[in-house]
């Protein structure tokens, strides 16, 4: 896992997806078994209030986000329903 600051991010995701803004989080497949998962801590230090979370809280969800993204499932309900399972598992 990388954190990283809003420059990087914001590279990352202009060259990986097209996108000329920062992201909170991006996936990178290595392998079948393996990836990156890189964290923009400024973009979710601002973003945690929006979705009323604690930071601490939306960096573990953004993890937990980004993991399932490398098991290779796209955004939408089932996408959700296991965030949501995990999270309380963890308590995040």
């Amino acid at each position: 896992m990388v954190f990283c600051g809003k420059t990087l991010s914001q590279k990352l995701n202009r060259i990986y997806r097209g996108k000329n803004k920062p992201t909170n989080v991006l996936s990178f497949p290595l392998g079948k078994t393996s990836g990156e998962i890189v964290i923009d801590l400024k973009t979710a230090r601002i973003e945690a209030p929006k979705f009323g979370e604690s930071f601490q809280s939306f960096v573990g969800y953004l993890f937990i986000h980004g993991l399932l993204h490398l098991k290779g499932l796209p955004h939408g309900r089932t996408m959700e329903t296991k965030e949501q399972k995990i999270r309380k598992m963890f308590l995040i």
